[in-house]
């Protein structure tokens, strides 16, 4: 596992022991960067959050693409070294804000987020708990995005948002929405 693109691309990424953790591979993570770039543009001054975020790698891409901040939840304490010891590695600390909580207890950011990546346990059922948790402005900045990558599944568009793209690449099925002005 490696960053595709921006300042740290090529740089090796690790990820927690064990099968509790699932990482987006890396062709799955390209083709959704793909589809944001073509739809959002820059990633320049963004403000994302990586949540269920495992290994990091869709934060830390982001990162290394021009976001300029970066929330990581997640409440596997495997993961959350993984995240640390990649974003310390990069030399992300300052943009990276690592929480060690469940999504469905995770207070909002700061200031709303102009990307969110979701990738909840396939089989854990937690895409709709966390669409509902997560789908409004104290999360989402008003025009901004959120990917959810499950196994097939297609749950409908939260409320006030709407499907901008939907891809598959292997087993990992990706759902980018976008947040109406």
């Amino acid at each position: 596992m490696r960053i595709i693109a921006g300042d740290w691309r090529g740089r090796p990424l690790v990820a927690p022991e064990g099968r509790g953790t699932r990482p987006t591979s890396d062709r799955a993570r390209e083709g959704l960067f793909s589809m944001l770039a073509s739809r959002a543009g820059s990633f320049e001054g963004l403000r994302v959050a990586d949540l269920f975020a495992g290994s990091g790698a869709l934060g830390l891409e982001a990162l290394s693409r021009g976001a300029s901040y970066c929330l990581f939840v997640d409440s596997d304490r495997d993961a959350l070294a993984a995240i640390r010891r990649n974003a310390d590695t990069l030399g992300a600390g300052s943009r990276a804000d690592v929480r060690a909580q469940s999504v469905e207890h995770s207070p909002p950011p700061p200031a709303p987020c102009d990307m969110l990546f979701l990738d909840p346990p396939y089989a854990a059922d937690l895409a709709e708990m966390a669409l509902a948790r997560i789908c409004n402005p104290a999360w989402v900045a008003p025009g901004g995005w959120l990917s959810l990558e499950t196994d097939g599944g297609r749950p409908p568009p939260p409320v006030g948002f709407a499907v901008a793209a939907e891809r598959r690449f292997g087993k990992a099925h990706i759902l980018l929405f976008r947040r109406e002005s």
